[in-house]
């Protein structure tokens, strides 16, 4: 009937969109692609995908309930794979923007098996950035 061919977008609330953008445009390096103050929604581009944040205290956000945290993420985590993975630059590049890496490994993603580490986002979500699939 259908075939999918890959996430198109992902959406997280978010408690404060400045905060977020400074994570995911200056620390990550996403390009906001589009904005829609009037409804709290703010969509990077992420490759061929999207990540939508939408503020919990916008119309949209308001709809989703109570704010996340910690202790309450609204996803378990996602993954952004990214080129070239130079995990100890990565590593460096991170910590200077005050960014810890909470966990590092190799995992299985759609490309197969790599290296990838995880960080939390400033809303506690985590992500995996992750490197594309080892040569077997």
């Amino acid at each position: 009937m259908f075939q999918v061919l890959g996430i198109d977008h992902v959406v997280l609330r978010v408690a404060d969109t400045d905060r977020a953008l400074a994570f995911y445009g200056g620390v990550i390096g996403l390009a906001v692609e589009r904005e829609q103050p009037e409804i709290g929604l703010t969509q990077l581009r992420a490759g061929a995908s999207l990540i939508d944040l939408v503020a919990i205290d916008g119309p949209l956000g308001r709809a989703g309930g109570g704010s996340p945290a910690r202790s309450a993420p609204n996803v378990d985590h996602f993954a952004l794979q990214i080129a070239p993975y130079d995990e100890p630059a990565l590593r460096a590049h991170l910590s200077r923007h005050g960014v810890e890496v909470v966990e590092s490994g190799s995992r299985y993603g759609a490309g197969g098996e790599g290296p990838s580490i995880h960080v939390l986002d400033p809303d506690g979500n985590k992500l995996e950035l992750k490197a594309a699939a080892t040569p077997r």
